[in-house]
């Protein structure tokens, strides 16, 4: 059943990672209207990383809870697709691997582990990231509701509901900048070529999803992406931006999560998400 349990980690690191990077807008959002949209979204996010953290934990049965897989698990542990725990900005040409690129796309392995260099925010980079997963995790959750997990089944069916509202938000603001000013559109398409080398880590196959599909509990993550390129080909079209031109033309050279391969940004983000249970480690609040 370690497959299966994997399987779960899998999906919830993916929601427990972009829930603590869209809460990073929690006061700093560009209007009020959607510093409450970006914080009701995390909610949305780390509700269904608590449900799978449970269910992985009672199948573990080694005295796992929710809080020690969320907060006592290191950067080598998590599962989580890369492009989740990519910073909401540019990394300015000259910091430590800076390449101008959305997290240091295309010049990843250069970063300075110890030192990941500091990012402003850009509100464009967040919509286009929450689009490209959104997109991705309908599909993903409308599969899982015949997963023979009948736990993880009903987390779908719960967890299709929010995702249809987090693609109809990202998408209209999508829509909103892409075809708006001249530079929200700029903005929108940086962020758009600059992430879209990660994406490929969605349907490109790991072990840890080929067991799960041969328990009968996973998706086929290539059954999935032909929809995928149709629903974000459209939306990309409708907000007057460009498809990249090659998806996956450096893909090969950027670290899988989902493998356990991570950009030294995730090391940083668990430090801060970590750091108070790791400091009074069973404490109550």
């Amino acid at each position: 059943m370690t497959a299966g349990i994997d399987y779960l980690l899998h999906l919830a690191d993916n929601a427990l990672v972009l829930g603590q990077r869209n809460a990073e807008w929690c006061g700093n959002g560009p209007v009020l209207e959607e510093d409450i949209a970006l914080a009701n979204i995390s909610l949305d996010l780390v509700g269904q990383a608590r449900l799978l953290y449970q269910h992985a934990a009672l199948l573990k049965a080694d005295g796992s809870t929710e809080d020690s897989l969320a907060y006592f698990r290191g950067a080598g542990d998590f599962l989580n697709y890369t492009l989740l725990e990519l910073p909401h900005g540019v990394v300015p040409p000259g910091a430590a691997g800076g390449t101008g690129a959305v997290g240091g796309v295309g010049g990843v392995g250069q970063i300075d582990e110890a030192r990941p260099a500091e990012v402003k925010r850009d509100y464009a980079v967040t919509i286009v990231r929450n689009f490209l997963y959104s997109a991705w995790m309908l599909g993903v959750w409308q599969a899982l509701l015949a997963s023979k997990d009948s736990q993880l089944a009903a987390i779908a069916e719960r967890s299709v509901k929010e995702v249809r509202y987090h693609l109809r938000h990202s998408r209209d603001w999508l829509l909103r900048l892409g075809d708006g000013t001249v530079e929200s559109s700029a903005r929108t398409q940086a962020a758009l070529d600059h992430f879209m080398p990660y994406v490929p880590e969605f349907w490109a196959y790991s072990a840890i999803e080929k067991e799960a599909i041969d328990l009968g509990i996973g998706v086929d993550p290539q059954a999935l992406k032909q929809a995928w390129l149709a629903l974000a080909q459209g939306a990309v079209s409708a907000a007057t931006l460009h498809w990249p031109d090659a998806l996956a033309a450096n893909a090969v050279a950027l670290p899988q999560g989902k493998n356990r391969q991570h950009s030294p940004y995730l090391s940083r983000l668990l430090q801060e998400m970590q750091g108070l249970a790791r400091a009074h480690p069973g404490a109550s609040w």
